[in-house]
């Protein structure tokens, strides 16, 4: 049961880490509350989110095993 949670939470993080890398690429502009928020902002994020998920997934053993 343990090992779904691992894998939806690796699924969420790597997906937001995806949106961040989005963003960078195709330029996308982000306000909250009417401030915009700079670039290396999703430049962290790219970095915490995907780094969080991949030593996630590299931490969680295989089904089974």
């Amino acid at each position: 049961m343990n090992h779904i949670y691992t894998t939806i939470t690796v699924i969420v993080f790597a997906l937001l880490s995806f949106v961040h890398l989005l963003r960078l690429v195709l330029g996308w502009n982000l306000s909250i509350a009417g401030t915009v928020l700079p670039m290396w902002a999703s430049v962290l994020g790219l970095l915490i989110l995907g780094g969080l998920a991949l030593m996630l997934w590299l931490k969680t053993d295989p089904i089974g095993a």
